[in-house]
C-alpha cells in the first residue's frame, strides 16, 4: 500500500532514503516524505505529489538542514497511497508529536484510531492532519518515559488493525524502532550501517543481506546492531538470507515501461516457475513444497481457491483445471467478499490463496478464516517469506521475481502454471489421471516459454490494432471456458491502464442482455481458444459481426473458421487447450499496454492504484 524506508549508519542518510524511495514508488504515489536526524533533531520535508516533487521541496532552503548538517546519517522516509485524508503536503509522511520528539512513518490502517484521536484530543493533543496514522506519535508522546522500545511497544498494544511502522526519536537519535503487524518489513544488514524497507528490492543497492520481521515482532537498529524482539519483549533469534536477484531485474532494462518489460519477461518467468517441478521423464509433477500425502488427497471433499483481481482470473482457470484433472469440487470465490458469506470448510478441504505480493490483505484475512475453519491452506505467492507464505501451511512460489508495474503481467502467467501444477499433481495423487493424461499437459508446459516467445513476435500488429482500439470509450471481451477466464484478465487489464471501460462476459450470455450494447464500430475482442468450444464461440463472432462490431479475436494457429469472421485476428501457437490461457492473456496484456501508451498515461503507475493492496 505504501512505501517504508530507513537508514541509520555513517553515511547521509538522505540520498539513501530517497533511491529507496524511487524503489518502492510502486506501492504508492501520491505523497511522500522524509525525516532525518540534523545534530539530534529530526527534520521533516514531505510534499504531495511524486518523488520528484519532494526532491524538488528538498532542494530549497526549507530543506538546507538536511542538506549541510553534521550527522544526518539516520532518517526514515515515506511514499504513500491515501487511505485516511486526501493527498496534501499536511497528510503526507511521516508524521509528529505536539512536541516534536517523535516522528513515524506508516504503512496501513489504524482501525480504533477514531477513538484514541477523541481521548488523545481530550487529553489536549492537537492534531494537524486528518490521517490515522498521526495518532501514532501523539501516543509516544503519552507513553514515553525514557525507553523509546518501552514506549513503541506499548503503543502497539493500543493499536488496532494492520499496519507497518517506523519510529525516530531525538532524544535516542541513535536508533530506529519498527513494528509489523500483518504489514510488510525488511531489514537490511550492512557494515556500520543497516537498512529498513517494506520492500526488498529498495535494499538491493546496499545489501543482499535481509532480515524479515513477522507479525508481532518489532526491530530496533542502531548503526552496528539489529535487535529483533516479540511485542511482548522477548529475544528473537534469526539468521538472515541472502538475496538472489539480479538488481538490474528492479530497473527497466532499457523498456520505455516496467509493463512492458514485465510482458517480455514471461518466458523467462515461465520457465523459472517450471524448472525442478516436471520429472525428468516428463511424466509426473514434484511438488516436494505441498505436504499433503496421496491419502490425504483422495479425502478431500473440497478445494477452494480464494484471490484479488488478476490472481482471481488465475484462481477461475484452476477451477476449471482441477474439477477436470483431479474430479474434486472446487469454488473459487473474490477474497473481499469470502469471510461474509460463512464459507462451509473443514479438515476435508483445501483452501488455495493466490497472491503475488503475499500480503494482499483480503486474502490474508480469508486465509485465517479457513485455518480457523481447520482447513489446510496452500499459498501460490511471488514474494518468498511474506505473510500469506508464511501464515499457509505450505508455498508454492510462483518465480516471476520483482514485477514493479502495478498492473499485473508476468505474476499472472507465472500463477497459471502454478494452478496448472497444481491441477495435475492432485489428478495423479487422486489416482484419476494417469501417466499419459499427465504427459501430454506437461510436454504443452515445457514448451509454453518457447511459444511465448512466439506470441510476443506478433507485438507489431498489436500496436497497429492498439492504434484503433485507443479511440474507443467501451470495448467488450467474450470467451467460453477458460476463454472467459482469459476475458476476465484481458478486461481487467485494459481498463486499468488505458481507462477504456470494458466488461468481459461468458460468449453465450450475449443473448441475455448485454447484445443491446453492440452497436456499429464497437470493438469486441473475441477469445476462441478451445477447440471443443469453437463452433459456439464463432456463432458468437458472428452475432456480433452482424449487429456492425469491430471484432479482434485470439485463435489458434491454422484456424480455418474465425479469420472469415474477425477483422483481425492474433494467433497463439497448438498446444494443449488447458495450457492455452497463458499464451492467449499475451496478445491483450499488449493491446492494453498500447493502448494506454497512444492515449498518453502512466502505464506503471494508474491512478487510485498501488501494487500491493495491505488493507481491506
Amino acid at each position: 500500500m505504501c512505501g517504508i524506508v530507513g537508514y541509520v549508519g555513517q553515511e547521509p542518510a538522505l540520498p539513501i532514503l530517497l533511491e529507496g524511495l524511487r524503489r518502492l514508488e510502486y506501492r504508492g504515489y501520491d505523497s511522500a516524505g522524509v525525516a532525518v536526524l540534523v545534530d539530534g533533531q529530526p527534520h521533516v520535508v514531505k510534499a504531495v505529489g511524486r518523488i520528484a516533487q519532494l526532491e524538488e521541496r528538498l532542494s530549497g532552503g526549507e530543506a538546507s538542514a538536511i542538506r549541510s548538517g553534521t550527522g544526518a546519517t539516520v532518517g526514515i522516509g515515506h511514499t504513500r497511497w491515501a487511505t485516511h485524508g486526501r493527498p496534501s503536503d499536511t497528510n503526507s509522511h511521516p508524521h509528529t508529536d505536539c512536541t516534536g520528539r517523535f516522528v513515524v512513518i506508516h504503512n496501513g490502517i489504524i482501525e480504533n484510531y477514531l477513538q484514541l484521536r477523541e481521548v488523545l484530543t481530550a487529553h489536549g493533543h492537537v492534531f494537524r492532519s486528518e490521517t490515522d496514522t498521526e495518532v501514532i506519535p501523539h501516543l509516544l508522546e503519552a507513553y514515553y518515559q525514557g525507553d523509546l522500545v518501552e514506549a513503541v511497544r506499548k503503543v502497539a498494544s493500543q493499536l488496532h488493525g494492520a499496519y507497518a511502522l517506523a519510529v525516530l526519536c531525538r532524544d535516542e537519535p541513535d536508533r530506529i524502532v519498527a513494528v509489523r503487524l500483518a504489514s510488510p518489513v525488511v531489514i537490511g544488514l550492512g557494515q556500520g550501517e543497516n537498512f529498513l524497507a517494506s520492500d526488498i528490492p529498495a535494499l538491493l543497492p546496499y545489501t543482499r543481506r535481509v532480515l524479515v520481521l513477522n507479525d508481532g515482532e518489532m526491530a530496533v537498529l542502531t548503526r552496528d546492531r539489529v535487535q529483533i524482539l516479540t511485542l511482548q519483549g522477548g529475544p528473537v533469534e534469526r539468521e538472515p538470507m541472502e538475496v538472489t536477484w539480479d538488481a538490474a531485474r528492479a530497473e527497466k532494462g532499457g523498456y520505455a515501461h516496467f509493463m512492458l518489460k514485465e510482458i517480455h519477461e514471461q518466458p523467462q518467468a515461465l520457465r523459472d516457475t517450471l524448472r525442478g517441478r516436471l520429472s525428468p521423464d516428463g511424466r509426473r509433477v514434484t511438488l516436494p513444497e505441498v505436504g499433503l500425502t496421496p491419502e490425504e488427497v483422495r479425502r478431500l471433499r473440497k478445494v477452494a481457491l480464494v484471490a484479488c483481481g488478476t490472481a482471481s482470473h488465475a484462481g477461475l482457470v484452476g477451477r476449471y483445471l482441477i474439477e477436470r484433472l483431479a474430479g474434486i469440487p472446487v469454488e473459487w470465490d473474490v477474497a473481499s467478499e469470502y469471510r461474509y458469506r460463512d464459507p462451509m470448510l473443514g479438515p476435508d478441504s483445501l483452501f488455495v490463496a493466490i497472491s503475488q505480493s503475499g500480503e494482499t490483505a483480503d486474502t490474508l484475512a480469508a486465509l485465517r478464516e479457513a485455518r480457523a475453519k481447520g482447513a489446510k491452506v496452500l499459498a501460490i505467492v511471488n514474494v518468498v517469506g511474506s505473510s500469506i507464505a508464511r501464515e499457509a501451511d505450505w508455498a508454492l512460489h510462483t518465480w516471476a521475481g520483482p514485477e514493479i508495474a502495478v498492473a499485473s503481467t508476468k505474476a499472472y502467467t507465472t500463477q497459471l502454471v502454478a494452478v496448472t501444477l497444481l491441477a495435475v499433481w492432485l489428478g495423479q495423487a487422486a489416482g484419476r489421471l494417469d501417466e499419459d493424461g499427465a504427459a501430454r499437459i506437461l510436454a504443452a508446459l515445457r514448451d509454453l516459454p518457447a511459444q511465448a516467445e512466439q506470441v510476443l513476435a506478433q507485438e507489431a500488429e498489436v500496436q497497429r490494432v492498439a492504434s484503433d482500439l485507443a479511440r474507443h470509450d467501451d470495448v467488450f471481451f467474450i470467451g467460453r471456458g477458460l476463454d472467459y477466464a482469459v476475458a476476465l484478465e484481458g478486461q481487467l487489464k485494459l481498463k486499468e491502464i488505458s481507462y477504456i471501460h470494458a466488461e468481459a462476459y461468458p460468449a453465450g450470455e450475449l443473448k441475455h442482455g448485454t447484445l443491446a450494447l453492440i452497436t456499429k464500430g464497437v470493438p469486441v475482442v473475441a477469445l476462441s481458444t478451445q477447440p471443443a468450444l469453437a463452433p459456439k464461440t464463432l456463432s458468437n463472432i458472428q452475432e456480433v459481426r452482424a449487429r456492425g462490431a469491430a471484432v479482434i479475436a485470439v485463435a489458434l494457429e491454422g484456424d480455418e473458421q474465425v479469420p472469415r469472421h474477425a477483422d483481425t485476428v492474433f494467433t497463439i501457437p497448438r498446444t494443449d487447450p488447458l495450457v492455452a490461457p497463458a499464451l492467449a492473456v499475451i496478445p491483450l496484456q499488449l493491446l492494453a499496454y498500447y493502448a494506454a501508451v497512444l492515449r498518453g498515461h502512466d502505464v506503471d503507475r494508474p491512478r487510485n492504484l498501488a501494487k500491493s493492496v495491505t488493507v481491506e
